[in-house]
């Protein structure tokens, strides 16, 4: 396959808001070995990608500072000691980076075969958010059929992709969110809406569940909902945590409860994970999700689809909190 000598790419020309975004040429990646180089048609736009824009997310050393965590594409060639995948194979894959990119090289372990039926659009909306919340709500959470949960930020790209997930394995959810629309779309999703600009989410999960708590929560928002996450968390309860919009650094934390109840606090950033750990995670996928998949079930419910020349655009959708499931950047 004859591949052109440059690509178009979206960088971060500096820390600040959606506007650092812009497009500049570059030569197209070789993949190393153990590498796939992935003709890009599609990109995931994810908050770690406006954390980064805003300098607030630094990189690992050997990732790539272009943004853009996951991808959709076919495999145009390969590198030394890749034997499961062929060019021209249809794949979408987390990246360590460059995803917002005509092409793109990822470690063969972090890809997977896009499902039948699947468009790239869809396939592009899954990586990030199907690896960290099977790596978190169903690794770390252990969560499981018949339990209940609690997902924080329910109509987010993690958001929904959690409630489909706890649907299709018979997982009671709760789930909150900060306006009516948000909360009839966590209702179609098969879950409880909690408005938490109306409710107290642990005075309605106490009341819901006769007092018992929820098994697991999975929280964005960090210090400000920490001691009602506790009170929400039932006996023997994990609270994941995966990000800290509500704050970094907890103040007068009850302590005794987390004691009473033997409450598990632990989380984990996905870019922190070394390449045989999500190597790990994609093949629970592909047993466990990807048949699920592949029947036309959980599929990403997107939200917007922006040309990846108005990432600058994409991040603005982001960051104003409006959105309702995965914004996707259209590549090619």
């Amino acid at each position: 396959m004859t591949l052109p000598h440059t690509m178009t790419l979206i960088e971060i020309t500096e820390f600040g808001g959606p506007d650092v975004l812009k497009p500049r040429q570059e030569a197209v990646p070789t993949p190393g070995p153990g590498d796939l180089l992935i003709r890009v048609h599609a990109a995931g736009v994810n908050r770690p990608d406006a954390l980064q824009r805003a300098g607030k997310y630094p990189m690992k050393p050997g990732m790539s500072p272009i943004p853009g965590l996951e991808v959709a594409g076919e495999v145009v060639a390969l590198g030394d000691g890749v034997t499961h995948y062929s060019v021209g194979d249809r794949v979408c894959a987390l990246t360590n980076g460059g995803g917002y990119a005509q092409f793109c090289t990822v470690p063969a372990g972090q890809a997977l075969p896009i499902p039948e039926g699947m468009d790239w659009i869809q396939a592009a909306a899954v990586p990030e958010t199907f690896f960290t919340v099977w790596a978190n709500l169903f690794g770390l959470g252990n969560a499981h059929t018949g339990e209940r949960v609690l997902i924080h930020g329910g109509t987010s790209g993690i958001g929904t992709t959690a409630l489909m997930l706890c649907r299709e394995f018979g997982i009671q959810a709760f789930a909150t969110a900060g306006s009516a629309d948000k909360c009839a779309a966590i209702a179609k999703l098969g879950a409880e809406p909690i408005n938490y600009r109306e409710q107290d989410f642990a005075d309605v999960i106490a009341k819901k569940t006769d007092n018992q708590g929820v098994d697991v929560i999975l929280d964005i928002m960090g210090a400000s909902y920490l001691n009602n996450n506790l009170k929400a968390l039932g006996m023997d309860g994990h609270l994941v945590m995966l990000g800290f919009l509500g704050g970094g650094k907890a103040n007068d934390v009850d302590l005794l409860t987390i004691l009473s109840k033997r409450a598990v606090i632990t989380g984990s950033l996905l870019r922190a994970r070394t390449a045989d750990e999500k190597a790990a995670i994609a093949d629970q996928l592909r047993e466990y999700v990807w048949p699920v998949l592949a029947a036309g079930r959980c599929l990403p419910i997107i939200d917007q689809v922006f040309d990846y020349t108005q990432a600058d655009q994409a991040h603005a959708r982001m960051e104003g909190g409006d959105h309702i499931g995965k914004i996707v950047l259209r590549v090619i």
